[in-house]
């Protein structure tokens, strides 16, 4: 038993789509997804420690780059089917947590095996680095949107995404990073030149002021 299994599959990575089953002008893995949200992390977490709190950087890290790592298992399903009800979730959540496991038993090496269990766990908890990854997951899904939203995709699904990321990250508005990225970054994104400008900073204003 060595590591081989698992420095092979990080290539099945690249070769998960995201959003399956819709027509996207530019695709992306789940591998890049994963660099994406984990360069996100990073600056929320200096926003957090500029804030004045402690962040644990190691397992920040640990939590944004293999958030996404179980995908390789079940791949990428789509946000409406895996939150149709709370009853499919679990299941969903489940089947990862089993073929996870079993993959640590067989293919990790004992000695690896507790940080591999750390590290392929759930990561977004109640921790500061968990908040800190499920505003960093929803910030990159929004980036994604609004890529396809600014490209002229006409499919409506772009835009519920877009809207789906932005209540997300609003529920975390206690937090300073996302108190920075509402004031200081969203403006400037939605300052960019697209024919749906208007519609999306009505939505945007309309979430916000929820």
């Amino acid at each position: 038993m060595g590591m081989n299994q698992y420095l092979q599959s990080l290539s099945d990575l690249e070769t998960i789509n995201r959003a399956p089953g819709y027509f996207k002008f530019e695709q992306h893995s789940v591998a890049s997804h994963s660099w994406k949200v984990t360069e996100v992390a990073q600056f929320l977490g200096d926003v957090e420690e500029n804030a004045g709190h402690e962040v644990n950087w190691r397992l920040l890290y640990e939590k944004a780059l293999n958030h996404d790592y179980t995908e390789r298992f079940i791949g990428d399903i789509k946000t409406p089917v895996k939150y149709a009800t709370p009853t499919l979730r679990q299941m969903l959540a489940d089947v990862e947590d089993s073929l996870t496991e079993n993959f640590i038993d067989n293919e990790i090496p004992a000695e690896f095996q507790a940080a591999y269990q750390r590290r392929l766990s759930e990561g977004k908890d109640d921790t500061l680095e968990g908040k800190i990854l499920s505003v960093a997951d929803k910030v990159d899904l929004l980036y994604e949107s609004f890529g396809e939203i600014q490209k002229g995709n006409p499919d409506p699904v772009f835009t519920e995404i877009y809207e789906e990321s932005l209540k997300t990250i609003k529920q975390f508005d206690q937090m300073a990073c996302v108190q920075y990225f509402l004031a200081k970054v969203l403006p400037d994104l939605l300052d960019e030149k697209f024919s749906d400008r208007d519609k999306l900073r009505s939505i945007t204003e309309t979430i916000l002021e929820d």
